[in-house]
């Protein structure tokens, strides 16, 4: 039993750092094109739904989903759909340095949100890295935050707070459906992004990159929401702000959006936490596996 649990602490263990390195590019496909928000939000959620349902189909796993589709699924495409309402804006009105270093508040979010609903505490060594990466935060901050970009970092924390209550959704119910609500989350914003923008005015030649993007993000969402079922909220949460040192490194490389050397250390600092984090204890001499 011991070696199943551990071989599917491993398994989550991947899937999120891969969520986290796929979703690190979010600021960098929002960036490079010309679109508004809303135009961005519906062609990439036009075709993450079509690439998730597709990959269902592939599967023959769609009516599988629609079945096992409950109310906690009903919370997680809800809050899905608010955080990415948030996401994608959050990058257009502040630096994609900011965003992801507001998103390394999620271990914290999602710690509380896991004590208080499901009475799960973290371990102590979550916690030291939580604190550790909440330093990193801290001097990333020093450097950052006061630019006048304040609408865009509150989006990117609501966005944070949603995409907690989601890692907590799956660790409270572990059978919830993964593909199925990261898909319904992008089709039920279609038409908020038509009342409330103008999609079709979205130039062809940047109609690749964000077909591109809804990929990307189908890939991150499936494996984020597989990786959560399999780990503690809290050290989904903490994994996933490898995303946070991550991103600002894109958007130099791509867009040259220099980091300041706040952003950096604070970035490392973090990085450290979430390895340091993921060591175990040597088993004891004599110990049963």
């Amino acid at each position: 039993m011991r070696a199943f649990d551990q071989a599917s602490r491993t398994s989550g263990i991947i899937l999120v750092v891969v969520s986290a390195i796929v979703f690190s590019t979010a600021g960098v496909f929002t960036k490079s094109v010309t679109t508004a928000a809303w135009g961005v939000i519906f062609w990439r959620g036009l075709a993450a739904a079509g690439f998730t349902i597709g990959y269902l189909l592939l599967r023959r796993q769609l009516h599988v989903e629609i079945r096992a589709f409950g109310k906690p699924a009903l919370f997680v495409t809800v809050m899905m759909a608010a955080g990415t309402s948030a996401f994608i804006p959050a990058f257009k009105l502040s630096s994609v340095a900011n965003v992801a270093l507001i998103y390394a508040a999620a271990p914290f979010i999602a710690a509380g949100l896991s004590w208080l609903c499901i009475k799960e505490a973290p371990g102590g060594r979550v916690m030291m890295a939580s604190c550790a990466a909440f330093c990193g935060v801290l001097v990333i901050l020093s450097g950052s935050v006061g630019g006048g970009a304040l609408t865009g970092d509150l989006l990117a924390l609501f966005m944070t707070l949603m995409m907690a209550g989601v890692m907590v959704v799956y660790r409270m119910y572990p059978a919830t459906t993964a593909a199925l609500p990261a898909a319904l989350s992008s089709l039920i914003l279609l038409p908020v992004a038509v009342i409330f923008g103008d999609p079709f005015a979205a130039p062809v030649g940047e109609l690749p990159v964000l077909i591109a993007f809804g990929l990307v993000f189908a890939v991150a969402s499936v494996t984020l929401s597989e990786g959560a079922r399999r780990l503690p909220s809290a050290e989904t949460a903490l994994l996933s702000t490898l995303e946070m040192p991550l991103a600002p490194i894109l958007a130099f490389a791509v867009l040259a959006e220099m980091p300041k050397p706040q952003v950096l250390a604070g970035g490392a600092v973090i990085f450290v936490a979430v390895v340091w984090s993921q060591r175990r204890k040597p088993a004891a001499k004599g110990a049963k596996a």
